[in-house]
């Protein structure tokens, strides 16, 4: 075979470090920047952070505002997939030209107006803080301290209450636990069983249960034996949970050759059990997000901003630029790379924040109608839209509403929350599913609770009010809210 030459053409996207650089500044959370840009701060030592270096600061700023308060999460959506496509136009501008007033100073990301809010410390001067609550773990073992047990059993609880999940549950085999015994410890499977069983009656009763039926009946057996119906619930929990589950009353007493009012008096007080003894004692904080942006109506017009507390204030390090000039050799070559780095980070920071300000802007007049009257109005709107409105690819708008948070007077939300697809109605436009969740809400919350409505009495309603929806579709939208099917809701009732 001769060697010859051939000549290929083809076209591709070339990501140059910086513009990587900014894609992944751009899809960070707040949290994640700001650890990210300490990271980075730490390498160079051109760059500084404004209150590392309060003398940058000219004027009024040199006094740092409070931290905002941290305000819980209202609503969240599950995110989009994005593609990694960027388009030329989305990069920013990277030149060597500085912009107005130069790059030296401390980066202000505060492009409106937005004022803090102060946090508020007690009259002794300290923050308030909660005492940390106690875990199930730490629970059960004070209570194993004042137990007369051998150290065996006592060594054997403890890898126990160790494999406990946060409902309170064993879900481990009998095997892994004896296998998780020490060394030293020699135990069978019964020796393990008799000591789970003791912990059983532990407080909360029913913890270190293997399985619902398990953890239902040690809590009766707990109840006096002279208890109403008390045997009448054991002998349903032994053999008929899955009818008590459906609540068929009526079926589960011809099955048991008992009344109805005795099955269902049976049925209440199994209903008054714990099926997860742990969660009361689960320490799992609650969220809190700081929002990137804010929502406010001003002179009837919904205007946007950026927090300037969540904007990181990012600078040149004086003293060392003021050594460039004076270095020689590979100090110089490696000082001014340092410096072309800094700049590069300080303008990717930049297009972050005026990108992150402008797709919330153009959310926000697309969802002014959610702003106004609630979840009930809330437009259908895809990633696209947006992207055509703001000249960007979809995937910059979905790495921008990703962990970005925006505060308004109906709470706060993921910007992601604002995205959800159309149903038709009657008069040929369309309703986003989370109006229609709204609408689904709303019917529930005003049924009588003797007679709930059914998943196709539902879709009947919302036919009536022009949203044209499928029974299944209900169906899904009340299971992803959480919200029981008609028979459980009865029984709740």
């Amino acid at each position: 075979m001769k060697p010859g030459l051939q000549f290929r053409l083809n076209q591709q996207l070339t990501l140059t470090p910086q513009l990587q650089q900014a894609i992944r500044l751009l899809q960070l959370s707040q949290l994640e920047l700001e650890a990210e840009l300490r990271q980075i701060a730490e390498s160079n030592p051109l760059l500084e952070f404004a209150d590392d270096n309060p003398d940058n600061l000219e004027g009024d700023e040199r006094e740092s505002e409070p931290p905002m308060d941290a305000i819980p999460v209202s609503s969240s959506s599950s995110s989009s997939s994005s593609s990694d496509t960027v388009d030329d136009a989305e990069a920013p501008e990277w030149g060597e030209a500085e912009r107005d007033g130069g790059s030296d100073d401390p980066v202000d990301f505060s492009l409106s107006g937005a004022s803090s809010r102060n946090s508020n410390p007690d009259e002794d001067g300290f923050e308030p803080q909660s005492a940390a609550q106690e875990t199930l773990q730490e629970h059960l073992l004070w209570q194993l301290n004042l137990t007369h047990m051998s150290v065996r059993d006592r060594t054997i609880a403890t890898v126990l209450i160790d494999a406990l999940n946060a409902d309170g549950y064993l879900t481990e085999s009998m095997e892994s636990l004896v296998a998780a015994l020490p060394a030293d410890i020699k135990a069978s499977a019964a020796e393990v069983e008799q000591v789970r069983r003791m912990l059983q009656r532990f407080d909360p009763t029913g913890i270190a249960s293997i399985d619902l039926r398990d953890c239902l009946r040690v809590q009766l057996e707990q109840f006096d034996p002279d208890t109403p119906q008390r045997e009448l619930a054991l002998r349903i929990v032994d053999a008929e949970l899955e009818l008590l589950a459906r609540n068929d009353i009526a079926r589960l007493a011809r099955k048991l050759r008992v009344s109805e009012d005795d099955t269902a008096a049976a049925a209440v007080l199994i209903r008054s059990l714990d099926p997860r003894p742990g969660a009361a004692l689960d320490v799992t904080p609650v969220e809190y997000v700081a929002p990137d942006v804010y929502a406010r109506k001003d002179a009837g017009r919904w205007r946007v901003s950026l927090n300037p507390d969540c904007q990181p204030r990012l600078g040149l390090n004086q003293h060392y630029c003021g050594l460039i000039a004076q270095a020689r050799g590979t100090d110089a070559s490696w000082m001014r790379g340092q410096l072309q780095e800094a700049r590069w980070l300080i303008k990717s920071l930049e297009s972050r924040a005026e990108t992150l300000l402008k797709v919330a802007e153009a959310i926000v007049r697309r969802q002014s109608a959610f702003l106004d009257y609630g979840p009930e109005a809330m437009h259908p709107l895809v990633l696209r839209e947006v992207a055509e409105e703001v000249g960007m690819h979809e995937s910059t708008i979905s790495r921008v509403t990703t962990r970005k948070y925006i505060h308004t007077p109906r709470g706060t939300f993921e910007l992601k929350h604002f995205f959800s697809s159309g149903v038709s109605t009657e008069d040929g436009g369309s309703a986003s599913a989370t109006a229609i969740q709204a609408m689904l809400r709303k019917l529930v919350d005003a049924e009588d609770p003797r007679k709930p409505l059914s998943d196709q009495a539902i879709a009947e309603e919302l036919h009536r009010k022009g949203i044209q929806v499928a029974r299944r579709t209900v169906a899904k939208y009340r299971e992803a809210m959480r919200i029981p099917s008609s028979s459980e809701r009865q029984r709740a009732g």
